[in-house]
């Protein structure tokens, strides 16, 4: 019966097994999209991931919940329920996808590009295998760019290269060196990074050496910036990847240094080490421990971490109101228990975690529930407190702030999508800070935000969808409203999206922005070369009302500006496949600011001109 429905959802539904590179690039796009508003997630990294996963998609059949989650975009459920439906049934097609209750017809869509339903190797690694099949990659990347200002400082080089080479053996070995010459004054200090990663073999979970994150439950004492905030994938707050994971980048987002995760039975045991440099004087070590039990449909993990400065932690601006409970000192023990307990249709998670810090001690708590009632119908409910004294360097839980310290506040998200069509996703969050925040001018003070999104998609041609955002922050409010129309057809694909904002306060009068931006894609039929172009205008009369909009860039690379001021923008990107082994992007952009705009607001220039450059090959 179940080899029936396979069959006749392959005879009557146009889905395509075979996935070219634009539309790979047009579902990364609309993950960026419903990101856009959450500062949480570190974009150069998921980008990256995203793109690595769709040359060698995940195999269903033998995937884990650490290897679906890496796509960011599957919800707990989703995930869930992906395995369960594996583990009764091994999939012969990816169009078995739809008999899965909880994936919905734009979320197959989006999920296509990235997995694959082959058969169940054996699990084994030889040198000769890894030698004779791993894939190799070298990239190598130039940046321009000129500034018509006769006031700007010649020495910020505006001159960027990178060279990067990437050695990738199935999802078991891998390996990556980058060297990078950064723009701005700094030009002359080159930066290097690199790391090497094996995964899956025996007892050995994962071994990592070089630039890598560590994660683990919520956040709250050992994570990396790829974690999920507040943004349209309501039921994906306060989630991330977990465990020891190479980083691609050469800056010091990363952990440097060697970690590994051993499973025995029912145990992982996990223990890292890391030393960075953050500048001239101060060096930093850390040592990590992190044991988690799972048993069904339960996960308690103990984390415990040690920081070791060679000098106390100190702050460019010391007096500042706002960052007096900031951690000072040159060491810093942080401790958590975090928890995951599954039970019919609820998912409750957890984390508590304390650290002292001037000569006192601090704690936080995050808790929460993910309840699926009905196929496609989540909430969400996730409170968390950090005192404030709590403060940790190398947490990055869910947070208003950019800082785990003093906060109180409620989520609350629904996201609904019972009718074939529609989809519909809203979340609210109240918080409350008893201390100064920057940004702030009083204390204590609280505020809120909240945003709705409805989205109508009636087949593949094209959808729309609006959104609705309010915040407040102290005597700060914002409102924006977002409109977007995507159409694709053949080799074509168009995106309008229109945004404005206003901002208030007490004291002042309300300020707008707004911008119109039009992209078109295209395709060439007889030859593989495809060509995106962008037309944006803009105005933002304040800062507060300063729009995010994401761009797209050469492969690996990417933008998300705060557009402020009067002005407008055009870039044009070419992406050619001159032969399977070697491919060109090429990235061309100006932006204009008007004249009186610019000599009335200081504006750094009145034109810029950028030329991005990337050859890759493959092998």
């Amino acid at each position: 019966m179940r080899h029936l429905l396979t069959l006749l959802l392959i005879l009557s539904v146009p889905l395509q097994a075979t996935v070219p590179p634009a539309r790979i690039e047009a579902v990364i796009d609309d993950v960026y999209s419903f990101l856009s508003e959450s500062g949480d997630v570190d974009y150069d990294d998921l980008q990256e991931r995203l793109l690595s996963i769709a040359e060698q998609p995940i195999n269903l059949n033998r995937a884990t919940c650490d290897d679906l989650s890496q796509l960011g975009f599957l919800s707990d459920k989703q995930i869930d329920d992906i395995l369960l439906y594996v583990y009764r049934h091994p999939m012969d097609s990816l169009y078995e996808l739809q008999l899965i209750g909880s994936l919905r017809d734009y979320e197959i869509r989006n999920l296509m590009p990235f997995v694959c339903a082959g058969p169940v190797e054996k699990d084994s690694v030889s040198l000769r295998d890894v030698f004779r099949y791993a894939r190799h990659e070298l990239t190598a990347r130039v940046d321009g760019r000129y500034m018509e200002d006769p006031r700007r400082d010649k020495q910020n080089d505006a001159f960027y290269a990178q060279l990067r080479y990437r050695f990738r053996y199935q999802d078991k070995v891998r390996l990556g060196l980058t060297v990078q010459r950064p723009t701005g004054v700094q030009a002359r200090d080159m930066l290097y990074g690199g790391y090497f990663q094996l995964k899956d073999i025996g007892v050995l979970q994962t071994f990592v050496a070089g630039n890598y994150q560590a994660s683990f439950g919520q956040g709250l004492v050992a994570a990396s910036p790829y974690r999920f905030g507040k943004s349209m994938y309501v039921m994906n707050a306060a989630t991330a990847p977990e465990g020891l994971r190479y980083h691609s980048s050469a800056s010091f987002e990363s952990l440097r240094g060697a970690g590994a995760t051993v499973r025995m039975g029912k145990w992982d045991v996990s223990g890292w080490y890391s030393f960075l440099q953050p500048n001239d004087t101060l060096r930093h070590h850390l040592v990590g421990v992190n044991t988690t039990y799972k048993r069904g449909n339960l996960k308690i993990g103990v984390t415990l971490t040690e920081n070791l400065y060679s000098d106390s932690v100190r702050y460019y601006f010391a007096k500042a109101a706002y960052n007096q409970n900031y951690f000072r000192g040159d060491k810093q023990f942080v401790g958590g228990l975090n928890f995951r307990y599954r039970i019919g249709m609820a998912d409750l998670f957890g984390e508590a975690a304390a650290t002292q810090n001037l000569k006192e001690w601090g704690y936080g708590v995050i808790t929460g529930a993910r309840l699926n009632p009905l196929s496609g119908l989540g909430l969400i409910l996730l409170y968390r407190y950090y005192s404030p004294r709590f403060d940790n360097t190398q947490g990055y839980a869910f947070s208003e702030t950019s800082r785990l310290n003093d906060e109180n506040g409620l989520y609350a998200g629904i996201d609904i999508g019972l009718l074939r069509h529609w989809r519909f996703a809203w979340y609210g969050d109240l918080f409350r800070f008893e201390g100064v925040k920057y940004g702030i001018k009083y204390a204590p003070s609280w505020g809120y935000d909240t945003m709705s999104d409805m989205e109508y998609l009636p087949d593949d041609d094209w959808r729309t969808d609006i959104r609705l955002r309010a915040r407040q922050k102290g005597d700060k409010a914002n409102y924006s409203l977002r409109c977007g129309f995507t159409w694709e057809q053949g080799n074509w694909r168009t995106v309008t999206r229109a945004e404005g904002s206003v901002a208030r306060t007490a004291q002042d009068k309300p300020t707008y922005g707004y911008s119109l931006t039009q992209d078109v894609q295209y395709s060439l039929s007889h030859a593989p070369v495809t060509l995106q172009l962008r037309l944006q205008g803009f105005r933002a009369t304040d800062w507060d009302n300063r729009i995010y909009c994401y761009e797209n860039d050469v492969l690996f690379a990417f933008s998300i500006p705060a557009l402020y001021g009067l002005g407008g923008q055009a870039y044009l990107n070419m992406r050619w496949q001159i032969i399977p082994q070697l491919g060109l992007y090429l990235r061309v952009s100006e932006k204009v600011y008007a004249p009186s705009w610019v000599h009335s607001r200081s504006l750094p220039a009145k034109t810029r001109t950028d030329v991005h450059l990337l050859l890759r090959a493959t092998l």
